[in-house]
């Protein structure tokens, strides 16, 4: 297992789930779907980005991390259900984009199963890892639905879907309230989330509406919602579960070391190829498994998520 550190210098990740183009009438290519067999992360740019355009970012998140790993270490984690309220912002050029409002609902539905350990595949048979899976204990509130049209066949990483100079449109109260653009993202890529830090000009969470919630265009094998839950993990300041390294540290104490990201559904006693060969904890959100391969947090990813709306939190004004 893992111990958390402070860091002397951030780890600063990008993040964004890849898997897909798009012909120009929107429709899936047989490029794309076969893309679409495997999750995957794109956006290390995203990041870079953020950090050549805001020389701040670096020592915001260094400071996040320092006044985490204290909350944990001192028991200062919030009690309770916190309740977020969601604003998702519908980008679209076809009838198809233009997701209806139960699709919406059904991914405000998958949130709040996933963060209150109420899915129905919680308690998976053969999990190495019940004895840690948590229950987050945050409430999602649907708050708003704004929708917009768009010549537009793809948006990018760039953040251009969250700029109304762009032809997007900019968050809502992003300081308290959770900001989710559905859009057509293109390059492959499912999703991406900004870590606490960043502006909030462009706080929140970008997903292409083919990986939305679970009904209309929600696209197997990501149809069940988790891409935003992953994502929303990484708004909540969760590192992917292999640190984004070879045998890395996401910085959670009581999640096993992985040697890299695992895709589709693995076999029950799949092991890391790192030190020990400890089993993996494939099931968790913070994995590339398809959607039906993953269902839980751990006790130590909730800490950590929860310390991001303690008292002087980096998201404390979500309280």
């Amino acid at each position: 297992m893992k111990k958390i550190v402070v860091l002397a210098s951030v780890l600063i990740l990008g993040f964004s789930c890849q898997n897909e183009d798009k012909n120009v009438d929107g429709e899936a290519t047989s490029k794309e779907l076969a893309a679409a067999a495997h999750r995957g992360c794109a956006s290390e740019e995203v990041l870079q980005r953020q950090l050549k355009d805001d020389p701040g970012l670096a020592q915001r998140m260094k400071d996040i991390e320092v006044q985490t790993a204290e909350a944990i270490s001192q028991g200062r984690i919030v009690n309770g259900v916190i309740e977020i309220p969601v604003v998702v912002n519908v980008l679209y050029r076809t009838s198809a984009e233009n997701i209806s409002q139960s699709q919406i609902q059904s991914q405000i539905d998958v949130l709040n199963k996933d963060f209150n350990a109420q899915n129905s595949d919680f308690n998976t048979a053969n999990n190495p890892y019940s004895s840690v899976r948590a229950n987050v204990g945050i409430r999602f509130v649907l708050d708003a639905i704004y929708r917009k049209s768009t010549t537009k066949t793809s948006w990018g990483t760039n953040d251009a879907c969250k700029k109304t100079a762009n032809g997007g449109m900019a968050p809502t109260s992003p300081t308290t309230k959770l900001n989710l653009w559905v859009a057509t993202i293109g390059g492959g890529i499912l999703g991406y989330a900004q870590f606490p830090g960043g502006s909030s000009s462009t706080d929140g969470v970008v997903i292409d509406s083919k990986y939305f919630g679970t009904t209309g265009t929600a696209t197997y094998p990501f149809n069940l919602g988790r891409t935003a839950t992953h994502e929303v993990g990484h708004w909540m300041n969760l590192r992917h579960i292999w640190g984004d390294a070879t045998c890395g540290s996401d910085l959670v104490s009581d999640t096993p070391t992985h040697n890299t990201a695992n895709y589709g559904v693995p076999a029950v006693g799949h092991r890391s190829t790192c030190s020990g060969t400890p089993l993996e904890m494939y099931m968790n959100y913070m994995d590339y498994t398809d959607d039906r391969g993953m269902y839980m947090f751990s006790n130590g990813q909730k800490s950590r998520m929860l310390a991001i709306f303690n008292v002087g939190g980096s998201r404390a004004s979500f309280r």
